[in-house]
């Protein structure tokens, strides 16, 4: 595992990011917004109502479902679109201001691949850094194209098998594109450059149930084991750390050269959270009914032993990964259950429904914190607004009416949001309040 001499690059491009503090406002480049995956709109302000009219910038009819989530950079918007009519797997650009679309580039893929029904392909979001973007289409491969859509490179790392298909969103980080080809039989972090595609390391992840029951529940047989975690990247103590939620295991890595720096043991064997870090404490949940822990990260070797709290079993099933604020975590269940959790004990503070406008109260996206208020959209397209506070207070429940699996994305002063339908831009008009 060599990183020749991209991490070098790293010391000038990446030693002066705060990679847990936010995105920077204007650009929202990944799956929620920044390295760390925190969900972060740092200095923004978003409206606080909205129906299929009020405050719509613009929206735009989508050729087929989806379950990824835009992101931001510049002028531009981006998302992942497989369409199944022709087979293809594909990056979309709109414009930001307006919604025109201004490419699509992509791959065709013929072959047959395990999903689920409820789970299109092309269901990570893409990533950029404003010179690249990057899509990861599971066994169709991993592709970069540059800002105009012109192809860079493709690399196919070998067929993802898994009867849930997959979600993971690529990281672009330094010099390297960070990639979780998982879960399935053929599992493993990889570090490509990011201008050529070639593997600079690569790390095989083991999913399988290893597990004693666990109050009822466990993994494997009677159950599924894998992993659709996408990896973050945390500074602690002066060093990088590539932190990922494999089955059972919590783990951090170092990105120079793909080598553990410490695990944690206490997740299950099925894990569709991203771990998340509040710049003291990374929270990592597993998903059916699953385990939840709580550590600091710096460690080295097996940290077990020293985790701050441990849950071996929820009570509700768990797809969307936290934001955390002031010492508190918030997540909406699939049952459509808000929790507010105590980081210090792990605690309950209070578990609430919210209400759904149609018959899907469940959640699948992830929610993002707009100053002190929780944004957060159910599958029946609602978008609630809850402050984010250890006293449940519902803000805002704004409905548009269309299926919706995604994690919102901020800009400018604007929310995009991604239906099964449509591509929506909601923002205040120019001058209106």
């Amino acid at each position: 595992m060599n990183a020749n001499n991209w991490f070098r690059g790293f010391a000038v491009f990446g030693l002066g990011l705060t990679l847990a503090a936010g995105v920077q406002a204007g650009n929202w480049p990944s799956w929620r917004g920044d390295l760390a995956g925190s969900g972060l709109a740092k200095g923004e302000t978003v409206p606080l109502k909205w129906d299929t009219k009020k405050n719509v910038r613009w929206k735009v009819p989508l050729p087929d479902r989806g379950n990824s989530s835009p992101i931001v950079w510049g002028d531009k918007v981006f998302i992942t679109q497989a369409t199944d009519a022709d087979k293809r797997r594909t990056v979309m650009c709109f414009d930001k201001r307006t919604g025109e679309l201004l490419w699509r580039s992509g791959v065709s893929y013929a072959k047959k691949e395990t999903t689920h029904k409820t789970n299109p392909y092309c269901s990570g979001s893409p990533a950029t850094d404003g010179r690249i973007v990057v899509a990861n289409y599971a066994s169709a491969g991993i592709a970069a194209y540059d800002l105009e859509g012109q192809q860079l490179w493709h690399r196919d790392l070998g067929p993802q098998v898994h009867e849930w298909g997959s979600s993971t969103s690529p990281v672009l980080f330094g010099d390297v594109c960070i990639l979780y080809h998982g879960p399935g039989p053929h599992s493993a972090l990889y570090a490509l450059d990011k201008l050529t595609g070639r593997t600079v390391w690569k790390r095989n992840v083991e999913e399988r149930d290893n597990l004693a029951r666990v109050d009822g529940f466990r993994g494997g047989k009677g159950g599924k084991t894998g992993s659709f975690s996408t990896p973050i990247i945390i500074r602690v103590n002066g060093r990088a750390e590539l932190v990922i939620s494999e089955a059972n295991t919590l783990r951090a890595i170092n990105p120079e050269d793909g080598s553990e720096l410490w695990h944690c043991d206490g997740l299950n064997p099925l894990v569709y959270t991203s771990p998340v870090y509040d710049g003291n404490v990374v929270l990592a949940m597993g998903g059916y009914f699953g385990a939840s822990l709580a550590v600091k990260p710096g460690g080295s070797g097996d940290v077990t032993a020293k985790r701050l709290w441990h849950e071996a079993r929820a009570k509700k099933n768990r797809i969307a990964t936290p934001v955390m604020h002031e010492g508190h975590a918030y997540f909406v269940n699939m049952s459509g259950f808000m929790t507010c959790l105590d980081l210090k004990t792990g605690g309950t503070v209070y578990t609430e429904r919210l209400p759904a406008t149609k018959s899907d109260p469940g959640v699948w996206g992830s929610p993002v914190l707009v100053g002190d208020r929780v944004y957060v959209t159910n599958q029946s397209g609602d978008t609630h607004v809850v402050r984010a506070s250890p006293k449940f207070e519902l803000l805002a429940s704004n409905p548009l009416g269309e299926y919706s699996n995604s994690t919102p994305a901020v800009s400018d002063g604007a929310i995009y949001l991604r239906t099964h339908e449509s591509l929506w831009c909601i923002g205040r008009p120019a001058g209106g309040k």
